[in-house]
């Protein structure tokens, strides 16, 4: 999700932390045991947390990031050929992709 694409930016929440010389933030998804324990009291007895903490290298301001969304954004619509954003769908066939390991932070143990 976009949290993930967000994280370890300056504007981002999660705390800073110097590890030999090298800047990171710490970044947790609203449904993990971290996000629980902070915002609601811990976990449910009928839930299950998903994700967990990781370190992120901290990436600067958020604006680049942002732009090169942006600029995603706009050469698809170029290669679809929809002048305007919301043209975009009437243009396109969206097919649903599913992945069973999320590998955006690399280690997955």
């Amino acid at each position: 999700m976009l949290g993930g694409m967000l994280a370890g930016h300056s504007e981002s929440g999660g705390e800073t932390i110097e590890k030999n010389g090298k800047k990171y933030k710490l970044f947790y998804g609203m449904s993990s045991d971290t996000a629980m324990k902070k915002h609601a009291g811990g976990v449910a007895e009928y839930r299950a947390s998903e994700g967990k903490t990781v370190e992120v290298p901290y990436k600067g301001p958020v604006e680049v990031t942002v732009k090169d969304g942006l600029g995603g954004v706009r050469s698809t619509c170029r290669y679809v050929g929809a002048a305007k954003l919301k043209e975009l769908s009437h243009r396109t066939t969206f097919i649903r992709v599913t992945q069973q390991l999320n590998t955006v932070f690399g280690n997955n143990d």
